[in-house]
């Protein structure tokens, strides 16, 4: 079927004005794509003026903390405090019925009184042979005999001191002293009880100083050293610190979390941390490592990883590009951050604005901040 006249034209008119465009010239070649310039501000790099700071949350504990039982077996007779007191070094904080204890001391006393007079008849005894010796009224034997048996009377009366100062011992061990300063925690027993040796009648906390217990990452457990610097801040304290020092690293990991105890001594002497409570350590090292600087909060760009990177400008030819470096963030105050980072060194232009659609390597346009 022939198409018509008139479709006819149409056709030939259309083909000649396509053919028309195409002799203005070739078309471009979309394979070539062009580099954008970037406008961005650069800020210095500084040099960092502080140690590396973090913070991490741990558990107090009681630096002393005791299970008191009594010294000797017996029948309580009287408890001078409750759960709640608070109480002093040597105060007597229990007694038992000491009865029986002090007869038994007045006897090995009695004891000790004979065997002293024993040993005072038995000098008399060789003080009598020596003179007696010297008119030739005894002979020498008997001298050496009562000397001999003044050196058993002696032994004798030493022995028998040692028993009354041990029942003399035993009858002051009938009371039961505080051994620091702290607070009872708990009182478990009461007056007429029967308690042994070994057995918990109460318990003592000291409180004017805790210790913090801190659970560390093993990366960070090894950084840390007795000069490092840390504070300890609390809910109790409203946001006051309180100075503290490292009383322990304990070097057990625990295999499940890959942690190590770093125990935190506490200088609290007005009682104001509670054991058993939260609290929060913030750690200063005592030298910072190489290679870390302060920039601006706003070159850091975060990532979906977690990680941290920044642009720095570099000279590449007559052209400057930015360059992205990773960071790691040591410290953050007052609108800069102190970081570690691959070759960032101080006077580095790190861009500051336009980074976000930065690529690595892109040519950019200074303004200077």
């Amino acid at each position: 079927m022939k198409m018509p006249v008139i479709a006819q034209r149409w056709a030939s008119a259309l083909t000649f004005l396509l053919l028309s465009a195409c002799d203005d010239g070739p078309l471009p070649d979309v394979s070539e794509e062009s580099v954008a310039v970037a406008r961005v501000m650069v800020a210095p790099a500084k040099s960092a003026a502080f140690a590396e700071r973090f913070s991490m949350s741990g558990t107090l504990t009681a630096e002393r903390q005791a299970w008191l039982s009594a010294r000797v077996d017996g029948l309580v007779s009287r408890v001078h405090v409750d759960a709640g007191d608070q109480v002093e070094p040597g105060q007597v904080l229990l007694e038992l019925d000491p009865a029986i204890a002090r007869q038994t001391l007045l006897r090995a006393q009695a004891e000790a009184a004979e065997a002293d007079a024993a040993v005072r008849e038995a000098e008399r005894l060789v003080t009598e042979a020596q003179r007696l010796v010297e008119h030739r009224a005894i002979a020498a034997t008997e001298l050496g005999a009562r000397t001999a048996a003044l050196d058993l009377a002696r032994a004798a009366a030493e022995s028998a001191r040692a028993s009354t100062r041990e029942q003399e011992e035993i009858v002051a061990r009938h009371t039961l002293p505080a051994p620091f300063s702290g607070v009872v925690a708990e009182k478990l027993t009461e007056t007429g009880e029967w308690v042994q040796r070994g057995t918990p009648v109460l318990s003592l906390i000291a409180t004017d100083r805790v210790r913090l217990d801190l659970r560390m990452p093993q990366e960070r457990f090894w950084q840390i050293d007795d000069d490092a610097q840390v504070r300890v801040f609390a809910d109790a304290l409203g946001g006051t610190p309180l100075p503290a020092s490292v009383d322990a690293r304990v070097p057990v990991t625990d295999s499940g979390t890959r942690t190590f105890l770093l125990r935190l001594l506490v200088d609290d002497p007005e009682g104001h941390l509670l054991p058993g409570t939260s609290a929060r350590a913030e750690i200063s090292l005592a030298q910072a490592g190489t290679g870390i600087v302060t920039i601006s909060r706003d070159a850091l760009l975060r990532h979906p990883d977690g990680s941290l990177s920044v642009y720095v400008v570099e000279d590449d030819g007559d052209q400057p590009v930015a360059r992205r470096h990773t960071v790691r963030v040591l410290h953050d105050q007052d609108g800069r951050v102190a970081v570690a980072g691959d070759d960032i060194a101080q006077g580095a232009r790190v861009v500051i604005r336009g980074n976000e659609a930065l690529t690595d390597g892109q040519p950019v346009d200074l303004v200077e901040h």
